[in-house]
């Protein structure tokens, strides 16, 4: 969550963590189910993700689609308004109570399971009337929290070696509520239930960062079912007085240096280096990491790549979804040249690619890894092989395998793989690949392009 009117500093360093856990406290690897792959419409309206789900998410193999906050909040043209909530009404711009609760059972119908963006450090700045019609004031929001509710610290955030800093003074200026006190745990937790009982199964908690991880555990534990999928948001920084790995005792975690080294390596560095990426890297564990190549956030200050990158952009998507290492997120969002933009129409899809809407999550290279990273779960990488350059290739076990030429020119070669012969359809240009009785097959990629086959899949 970064309001534009923040400054740069602030924009990098919010943070926010995602967790999940079962009863017993330990974490999934990644989002329950066979299918870990979550489309991110961000600021779609309920009505828009209701149809995507049926005609492109579902058919598509996403085992997820991620919604923009749907509680009420400040008026305004802005997206980051969505982020400063007034009330735990479902009452914001992408759509009410009825259109909400028609998405989530049309995105089950289709097969796909629903993830709320779900702000709960914090509430406005400011006063006035919500987009549901209710009055408010900052520290002051009637019927729901008073200036009781609210940590001590009413200056914004300064110090991020400083824990008490972070996590009881305003982030960018937000009300910050105070998630240790009992009334205020429940508040949250009953708004949380709310949208369970409307059917979704996830959340993704925006700023988890400024709020203590045992605060979190102790609204999970309230939940009507206290082992939800939850994705914090939980930005490192190096130094930092609160780092992600405290929030993977309640779950996932979202892995930002993942996506900031993405963008290093496919704009300045080799492929080559991406041999051990992972824990390799430094990162947390894959069972509780939550990746992404970039989000609203991050798409927008510069610190990962974004659909202005071009083949850089499509490339890293196609490596994270052929990779095991985490559960990714695809972003879709739209175009924007005015950082503090906000959805084009209100946030109503009438097609993909009109009006500024890039709907990422359907470009050709991307959707079809999707039903490859469903087709392979669970293998590890074998038969890595690189030029030491900016041209790799990797098997997932005996089910699939994926090349990449990132060089300025085409690449001619024999791959060793571990499938069994047969015919193989290259779902990145649809074009067959036949691999030999050695797990051999010969392919020439053109530059900044992919190949990707998987077993079960012999015909384009």
């Amino acid at each position: 969550m970064i309001p534009r009117w923040s400054a740069s500093a602030s924009l990098t360093a919010l943070a926010a963590a995602a967790a999940l856990i079962t009863p017993a406290g330990t974490a999934y690897a990644s989002p329950p189910g066979t299918k870990d792959v979550t489309a991110v419409l961000f600021e779609w309206n309920f009505a828009s993700v209701a149809k995507e789900c049926t005609n492109t998410l579902g058919p598509a193999g996403y085992g997820y689609v991620q919604v923009s906050p749907p509680a009420e909040h400040i008026q305004g043209a802005q997206w980051w308004t969505s982020y400063q909530p007034v009330s735990y009404k479902i009452a914001g711009r992408l759509g009410g109570r009825t259109a909400f609760q028609d998405m989530v059972n049309t995105c089950h119908a289709a097969g796909v399971k629903v993830v709320v963006d779900t702000v709960i450090n914090h509430m406005s700045a400011g006063s006035g009337t919500g987009t549901g019609g209710s009055s408010y004031t900052k520290y002051n929001y009637p019927g729901l929290y008073s200036s009781f509710d609210f940590d001590d610290c009413t200056s914004q955030i300064t110090n991020y070696q400083d824990r008490w800093n972070v996590q009881h003074c305003e982030l960018v200026g937000l009300a910050d509520l105070d998630t240790g006190e009992s009334y205020v745990r429940g508040a949250i937790a009953g708004y949380m239930n709310d949208l369970l009982s409307l059917g979704v199964d996830g959340f993704r908690i925006d700023a988890a960062k400024h709020m203590d991880a045992a605060d979190l555990a102790n609204i999970k534990s309230r939940l009507s079912n206290p082992s939800v999928y939850w994705k914090q948001e939980v930005i490192y920084g190096s130094g930092e007085a609160v780092q992600p790995t405290e929030y993977t005792g309640n779950g996932d975690v979202q892995e930002f240096r993942y996506a900031y080294d993405l963008k290093r390596v496919f704009n300045n560095e080799n492929l080559a280096y991406l041999k051990n990426y992972g824990e390799g890297w430094g990162y947390m564990n894959s069972s509780v990491s939550g990746v992404f190549v970039d989000n609203h956030d991050t798409e927008r200050n510069g610190s990962t790549l974004n659909y202005k990158d071009g083949a850089n952009y499509t490339l890293a998507n196609v490596f994270m979804l052929a990779h095991p290492y985490g559960a990714p997120d695809i972003n879709s969002g739209y175009e924007w040249s005015d950082t503090d933009a906000g959805p084009p129409n209100g946030g109503s899809v009438t097609a993909c690619w009109q009006d500024g809407w890039k709907c990422q999550h359907k470009w050709p290279e991307i959707i079809r890894m999707v039903a490859f990273r469903n087709a392979v779960r669970g293998t590890a990488v074998t038969n890595w092989w690189d030029n030491g350059g900016d041209a790799i290739a990797f098997g997932r076990g005996g089910k699939g395998f994926v090349a990449v030429n990132h060089e300025s020119g085409s690449l001619s070669r024999t791959y060793q793989t571990s499938l069994p012969a047969g015919t193989y359809c290259n779902v990145q240009n649809n074009t067959t690949v036949t691999v030999n009785s050695s797990g051999q097959f010969t392919a020439t990629l053109g530059s900044n392009t992919a190949l990707a086959i998987y077993a079960g899949k012999s015909s384009c």
